[in-house]
């Protein structure tokens, strides 16, 4: 780790738990930045698996149910 990232360690740690929770908002903020072509993508395959649910080609399942078999511990 450099230096400057290690003198802002410390001066973060000299916040308030509420400012602290903000830089923390602010810095996952930047790491998630919106991809076009990946909603784009999503978007269309979303819109795919309708169109065929819709044409009787795919059934659907609760997602209760889904996730309750893939979580048992």
């Amino acid at each position: 780790m450099n230096t400057s990232v290690t003198v802002l360690e410390e001066q973060v740690e000299q916040l308030s738990a509420v400012d602290r929770i903000r830089l923390v908002e602010h810095l996952l903020a930047t790491l998630d930045k919106p991809d076009p072509k990946i909603d784009r993508a999503w978007a269309d395959e979303s819109e795919q698996r309708l169109d065929a649910y819709l044409r009787g080609e795919t059934t659907a399942r609760d997602a209760h149910d889904v996730l309750a078999k893939h979580l048992k511990p």
